[in-house]
C-alpha cells in the first residue's frame, strides 16, 4: 500500500509540474475587452447648470453669488412670476444653491433610459445635504440637450457647527442622484466602418497588439484580424447586426497574454505620493541626504530686539545605495536612506539624471 500511494504521489506531482507553466499563463491573462476598446463605441460627457432648493439654511450667500439670484429670477418669470431688478437684488434665499451638474452618457443609451448625475456646489453654499435639484437641462459639447435632470440629492457627508466651531465629516457641497436623468436624445454610435471593426488599445504596445492579432485569428480564422499600428487591430466583422454582435460578444471574452509594461515610477508633488511597477530597478550609486530648515523668532519692539532668524542644516551623510533588481529591493534601498515622501522626489529626479534609475520618471 505504501508503495502504491507513493506512485500515486509522484504521478501527481508530475502532472502538477507540467501544468505549472500553463496555469501561470493563464493567471497573466486578459480579455480583450479589458485591454482595448472598439472605435466609436464611447461616453459622452453632459453639463448643465441648475438650482438646488431645500436647504437648511446653507445655501448660497445671495449678495456674494449674484448668479443665484439671477437664475431664481428668470426661473419665476418663467411660472408667470415677475421680479423687478430691485426686487430680485434684494432676494436673500438662503436655502438655495447654484450648482453646476454633470453625467456621463453611456454608448447606446436610448430615449427614457436613467443615468446618475452629480451636483457640486458653484457658490459659497455650506451644503448641499436635504437639497432637491430643480429639472435642469443636460447639454453636450455640440450645445444640444441630450439629457433632463432632477431629483433629491444624497450626500454622503455630514457637519455641524456652533459658537464658532465646526465640525465636518467627508464633504457636503457635492453629492449625487441616482438615476436622476433621463435621456431624451440617442448619440449615434458607428459600430465600424464597413465590413471592419477597430479596437483601440488603451496603451500603446507594439507587443500587445500582435499578441490580440494572434489571439483572434486563432480562435476566428487566419486574416479575421490585422495590426494597423501599434494601439489599432481592424477585425473584419459579418455584416448583419445581429451576427455582428454575437462575433464582438466572443471576440471581447478571447484571453490575452500581454506584454509587461516598461519600468515607470509615478511622481505626485503636490500629494507626495511616489508609485512604481515591478519593472523598476537600481544601478549602484551614492546619495548625500540633508534637509534645511529656517527658524524665524517674532520681534519684541518693546524690549528694542528685532526678529531672530536662524538657518539648520542637518548633517547629510554620504550613504552607499545597492543595486536592486527587483521592487523589493529598490523599496529597501530607497527606505534605507530615511527620506521622506517630499524628499524622496528630489533624490529619485536625482538617480534619474545620473542614470542609477531604471525607469521613466513621470510627474502628474
Amino acid at each position: 500500500m505504501k508503495s502504491n500511494s507513493g506512485k500515486v504521489f509522484r504521478q501527481a506531482a508530475i502532472v502538477a509540474a507540467c501544468l505549472l507553466p500553463f496555469w501561470s499563463q493563464m493567471a497573466f491573462a486578459e480579455r480583450i475587452k479589458d485591454l482595448a476598446s472598439i472605435q466609436g463605441v464611447r461616453n459622452n460627457q453632459l453639463i448643465g447648470y441648475g438650482i438646488v432648493v431645500g436647504l437648511d439654511n446653507t445655501g448660497d450667500q445671495t449678495t456674494q453669488t449674484p448668479f443665484t439670484t439671477q437664475a431664481i429670477g428668470n426661473m419665476l418669470s418663467q411660472m408667470g412670476i415677475n421680479l423687478t431688478s430691485d426686487q430680485a437684488s434684494k432676494l436673500q434665499l438662503k436655502n438655495v444653491a447654484a450648482a453646476m451638474i454633470t453625467a456621463t452618457m453611456p454608448p447606446f443609451a436610448k430615449p427614457g433610459q436613467p443615468i446618475d448625475v452629480t451636483v457640486s456646489s458653484m457658490g459659497n453654499a455650506k451644503s448641499l445635504r436635504g437639497g432637491t435639484l430643480l429639472m435642469t437641462q443636460l447639454k453636450g459639447a455640440d450645445g444640444q440637450v441630450y439629457a433632463i435632470a432632477q431629483g433629491n440629492i444624497l450626500v454622503g457627508g455630514v457637519g455641524a457647527s456652533s459658537g464658532g466651531s465646526k465640525v465636518t465629516v467627508n464633504h457636503l457641497s457635492a453629492g449625487r442622484i441616482p438615476d436622476g436623468a433621463t435621456v431624451e436624445r440617442a448619440v449615434p454610435s458607428a459600430l465600424g466602418q464597413g465590413g471592419f471593426v477597430y479596437y483601440e488599445l488603451s496603451a500603446t504596445d507594439f507587443g500587445t497588439v500582435q499578441n490580440v492579432v494572434d489571439a483572434i485569428n486563432k480562435s476566428m480564422g487566419p486574416g479575421t484580424a490585422n495590426a494597423v499600428d501599434g494601439r489599432r487591430i481592424a477585425v473584419r466583422a459579418p455584416e448583419e447586426s445581429d451576427a455582428r454582435v454575437s462575433f464582438l460578444g466572443r471576440v471581447d471574452n478571447l484571453d490575452v497574454k500581454p506584454v509587461q509594461s516598461a519600468a515607470k515610477v509615478i511622481v505626485n508633488p503636490r500629494t507626495g505620493s511616489v508609485v512604481m511597477n515591478q519593472r523598476v530597478t537600481l544601478d549602484a550609486c551614492a546619495v548625500a541626504h540633508g534637509s534645511l530648515s529656517v527658524v524665524v523668532d517674532a520681534p519684541n519692539p518693546a524690549m528694542g530686539q528685532g526678529a531672530d532668524i536662524q538657518v539648520k542644516q542637518e548633517g547629510g551623510s554620504l550613504m552607499n545605495v545597492k543595486a536592486g533588481a527587483s521592487l523589493a529591493e529598490v523599496v529597501k534601498a530607497l527606505n534605507a536612506l530615511g527620506a521622506n515622501p517630499l524628499d524622496l522626489l528630489a533624490i529619485l529626479q536625482a538617480m534619474k539624471a545620473a542614470g542609477a534609475l531604471r525607469a521613466d520618471l513621470e510627474i502628474i
